[in-house]
C-alpha cells in the first residue's frame, strides 16, 4: 500500500458524505473537502503530516508576505513533491517504509513481535488503558489503512512506557523506558487554526521560515524524515535534522517500528530521543508562566478547554518572547476572529492515557488583544465565583443531613457542564466590554446563575423532610434572603489585571 495513491485518510467532504482519500486526493481537493474526520489524537497527527507535506513542497514559505500568497500554491506542489518521494511512502515491501526503520529484529525468544494494536492509542493492547476499547487481549488484524492512520498517530503521540529490547542494524538497544513522543509530553494541549475547508487550514497553520528561525534558530528549518532517514543511531546529522529541526520533528521516528506483512505484528523498540520544551517548541503549543519559569501549556481533566483560551490566544509581542499562544497566530490579520480547534492526549503521572480531549471556538478578533482578554477572564471568574458559591450549599446540605460524603463534586461537574454550552454568550461579551461591568444583566450571567441552580437542584435530593430542610439550607447559601437576583455575592463582576497564565 503507497500513502499517496491509495486510500487511507478519512475525510468529510463538501455535502457532509464521509469516505476515504489518499494523499494525492486530499490535496487534490483540499479547496473542496471540509474537513479531516478522525478522533483528536489523529487530527493532531494528520495536521502535522499535511503541514510537513506543504512546508517541504514549498520549501517554505520565506516570509510573511510570501505566507499571504501561497495559499493557491500549495495543491499543485505539495502533489508534485509527493510523487517524487513516492518510493518513501510505502507502508509495507522490502524497500524504504513510511516512518519504518529496516533492519530491525526483536530480541524476544519467538520473535513473534508486538501486536499490531498496540499502535492504536484507543485500543487495549499491552499496557494500553481499556478506557476506550473492552476487546484487549485477542489478536485483531487491522486493515491497511487504519494501520497507516494508527502508525503515523503513534510515533506523534505515544506516551512514555517500557519498550523491549532489539537490534537495530547490528546495534543492540536495551529494553528501556522510551520517552514521550514529541507532541505528547505534559498532556500539551494543541492548538490549531481551522479554516472552511482542508487547504485553507494547512495554510493557516504554515510557519514561515523567519518564524521558525525566531524560534528554533537558523539551522531549525530542517528537511521531512523520510528525505534524511538515519541508518542508526549514530547517524549524527540525520539523527540531528530528525530531532531537532522544525520538519524532521513533525513526522517523529520516536520508536522504532517494523510492520509485518500479516498485518497483525510488529516489531517495536525505543527510538530517538526528542528534546522537549525549553530545548525545543513545537509550532502548536501554548508557553505559560508557572512557578516564575515558563512552562508549556498541557491539558487537565478537570478544567475545561474554554477556561484555557486566555492563555491560547495570547499572540507574541516581540521575537524573543516565549510566553504565548501557538506561533500561527501572528498569521491572523490584527483584526481578525479565528476558529481555533483545541486537543489533547491527556495521560497520568504514571504516563498511563487518562482520556482524549478536544473542542472548537470561534473566537472574535478582540480576544486577542489585552482588554478582551480580561473581560473573558473576569467572566471566568465570575462562573469560579458561582462554582464557589455552589460548593458552600452543598456543603450545608450535606452538613445538615449529617452526610459522610457532600455530593461536590458530582455539583461541580453538572455546573460546568452545562455553563460549557453558552461559552458563546462570553465570548459575544468581548465586542461589548461595557456590559461586563455587571455580568448578572447579561446573557452570560443568567445562564451561569440558572446553571449554579440547576446543579444544586441535580446534587441535592429533596424526597422526604429532612432532605428538604436541609436543601433550604443549602439553597440560602448559593442565594442569600439579602440577595436579589441582581445582587447576590456572586453577581459582581471581578476586574482582573492582562495575564497570561491560565
Amino acid at each position: 500500500m503507497n500513502l499517496i495513491t491509495e486510500s487511507w485518510i478519512p475525510i468529510t467532504r463538501q455535502d457532509g458524505a464521509h469516505g476515504l482519500v489518499s494523499l494525492d486526493e486530499l490535496f487534490a481537493g483540499a479547496a473542496e473537502i471540509r474537513d479531516l474526520a478522525v478522533r483528536p489524537p489523529e487530527r493532531i497527527a494528520l495536521l502535522r503530516l499535511l503541514i510537513c507535506i506543504a512546508q517541504a513542497a514549498l520549501d517554505g514559505p520565506e516570509d510573511h508576505s510570501a505566507w499571504e500568497n501561497c495559499r493557491d500554491q500549495i495543491p499543485d506542489r505539495a502533489r508534485a513533491y509527493l510523487h517524487k518521494w513516492k518510493a518513501q511512502f510505502e507502508l509495507l515491501g522490502d524497500g524504504p517504509r513510511f516512518l519504518q526503520v529496516p533492519n530491525l529484529k526483536s530480541d524476544k525468544e519467538d520473535a513473534g513481535g508486538t501486536a499490531a494494536t498496540k499502535l492504536d492509542l484507543a485500543l487495549a493492547t499491552g499496557h494500553n488503558a481499556t478506557i476506550f476499547d473492552n476487546a484487549g487481549g485477542s489478536e485483531r488484524p487491522m486493515t491497511p489503512a487504519r494501520l497507516a492512520l494508527a502508525l503515523l498517530t503513534f510515533q506523534c503521540l505515544s506516551p512514555c512506557t517500557i519498550i523491549g529490547a532489539v537490534s537495530w542494524a547490528g546495534q543492540a538497544i536495551p529494553k528501556c523506558t522510551g520517552k514521550h513522543a514529541p507532541a505528547a509530553s505534559a498532556s500539551m494541549l494543541h492548538c490549531y487554526l481551522t479554516g472552511e475547508r482542508v487547504l485553507e487550514t494547512i495554510w493557516l497553520n504554515l510557519l514561515d521560515k523567519e518564524r521558525v528561525t525566531d524560534s528554533a534558530g537558523p539551522d531549525g528549518w530542517g528537511v521531512p524524515v523520510w528525505e534524511n532517514l538515519p541508518a542508526t543511531l549514530n547517524s549524527n546529522e540525520a539523527v540531528r535534522n530528525a530531532t531537532s529541526t522544525y520538519l524532521g520533528r513533525l513526522t517523529p521516528i520516536s520508536r522504532l517500528i517494523r510492520l509485518h506483512d500479516d498485518r497483525t505484528h510488529i516489531t517495536l523498540g525505543n527510538g530517538l530521543d526528542y528534546p522537549l520544551f525549553p530545548a525545543f517548541r513545537e509550532a502548536a503549543a501554548t508557553v505559560i508562566e508557572r512557578k516564575e519559569k515558563p512552562t508549556i501549556l498541557g491539558a487537565e481533566l478537570g478544567r475545561d478547554l474554554w477556561r484555557q483560551l486566555p492563555a491560547v490566544v495570547v499572540k507574541r509581542r516581540y521575537d524573543q518572547d516565549r510566553m504565548s499562544g501557538p506561533l500561527t497566530l501572528d498569521n491572523l490579520p490584527p483584526d481578525s476572529p479565528a476558529t481555533l480547534w483545541l486537543g489533547a492526549l491527556v495521560t497520568h503521572q504514571n504516563n498511563k492515557i487518562l482520556d482524549v480531549i478536544s473542542a472548537a471556538y470561534e473566537v472574535p478578533s478582540g480576544m486577542f488583544q489585552d482588554t478582551g482578554r480580561q473581560v473573558y477572564e473576569a467572566g471566568v471568574a465570575y462562573a469560579d465565583g458561582w462554582e464557589s458559591g455552589l460548593a458552600r450549599s452543598v456543603k450545608a446540605f450535606a452538613a445538615a443531613l449529617k452526610l459522610d460524603r457532600p455530593p461536590g463534586e458530582k455539583a461541580r461537574h453538572h455546573f460546568w457542564t452545562a455553563i460549557e454550552q453558552h461559552v458563546p454568550a462570553l465570548l459575544a461579551l468581548i465586542n461589548s466590554p461595557a456590559l461586563a461591568a455587571d455580568f448578572s444583566t447579561t446573557a452570560w450571567g443568567g445562564a451561569v446563575r440558572a446553571a449554579a441552580q440547576e446543579a444544586y437542584e441535580f446534587a441535592c435530593p429533596r424526597q422526604n423532610p429532612r432532605q428538604i430542610e436541609a436543601f433550604a439550607k443549602g439553597r440560602h447559601q448559593l442565594f442569600p434572603r439579602h440577595a436579589s437576583p441582581k445582587s447576590d455575592g456572586q453577581n459582581k463582576a471581578v476586574k482582573t489585571k492582562p495575564t497570561r497564565k491560565p
